[in-house]
């Protein structure tokens, strides 16, 4: 593992920031829902911009949005700068949300450098799914959700996992062909999405504790926020999201938890 210097760290956020504001351009010229969402959405309201040891930056869209945002991405998207990454266009990508790259870098999350695919430096993408409003029905969803996201995850956890048993069940979900763990990701997607339920989630993420999922209206209700002097969409009621999501979420973490993710190899724009 390496650890990125300050002057390493400021380069790759404004490498993001460049990407987010490839995202904004593509969704006003599409009409298309976005907001910053996360650490991005925290550092915009806390620090005007990205939290200083932040390396990555967040972006979600309603399922309806980010299918129409997929699909003009094949047109819009400044191919010269980046490319776009999800699981139909990217052979061996086992996430169940998109990435925007920016071409010729290179970020290596540690023990995923054996993935199959290119991996630049990324903006992540969030499809916002409807789960059950019914809190029973919510809980086997979730479970579900859990089964796919640790399917999907195996082939990371076989190399990343410490705990032996535990490595060994991602060794063996690791061999389900990638196609059928994708059509289960399918079925997860054509079952819940709903433009009416009131909770909302990202399918293959950990979904909080409380609801089990998001508000509805927090994807749905946007506004302007600034963010490093320039002004992207975020969630109107950011009080709301961000207290739910973090608490006291004025209040810094303690030293300890203020560092970047693992990376192993980086490279950054000459």
């Amino acid at each position: 593992m390496i650890e990125l210097t300050p002057q390493q760290l400021r380069q790759l956020q404004l490498i993001e920031l460049e990407m987010l504001e490839e995202i904004d351009r593509i969704c006003k010229k599409c009409n298309i829902r976005y907001t910053i969402i996360g650490g991005t959405l925290l550092g915009a309201v806390r620090n005007g911009g990205f939290i200083p040891w932040d390396d990555d930056a967040d972006v979600a869209m309603l399922r309806s949005e980010y299918e129409k945002f997929c699909q003009v991405c094949e047109i819009e998207l400044n191919k010269e700068k980046f490319y776009f990454q999800n699981m139909d266009n990217t052979h061996g990508y086992r996430w169940g949300y998109a990435k925007l790259r920016r071409k010729n870098t290179l970020f290596l999350r540690e023990n995923q450098e054996h993935m199959p695919y290119e991996q630049g430096i990324f903006l992540d993408i969030f499809p916002i799914d409807g789960t059950p409003d019914n809190y029973l029905l919510r809980l086997f969803h979730e479970f579900r959700c859990f089964c796919v996201r640790k399917i999907l995850w195996s082939e990371v956890g076989k190399k990343a996992e410490k705990n032996k048993i535990k490595k060994l069940l991602y060794q063996l979900l690791s061999k389900i062909p990638e196609e059928k763990v994708k059509i289960a990701y399918r079925k997860l997607i054509l079952k819940h999405d709903s433009e009416t339920t009131k909770i909302v989630r990202t399918l293959t993420f950990p979904a909080p504790k409380k609801l089990r999922g998001y508000y509805r209206r927090w994807f749905a209700e946007t506004a302007l926020i600034e963010f490093e002097n320039e002004n992207f969409y975020g969630v109107k009621d950011y009080d709301g999201w961000l207290s739910y999501e973090f608490g006291n979420y004025m209040q810094l973490p303690p030293k300890e938890k203020q560092k970047a993710h693992p990376v192993s190899k980086i490279k950054l724009i000459s």
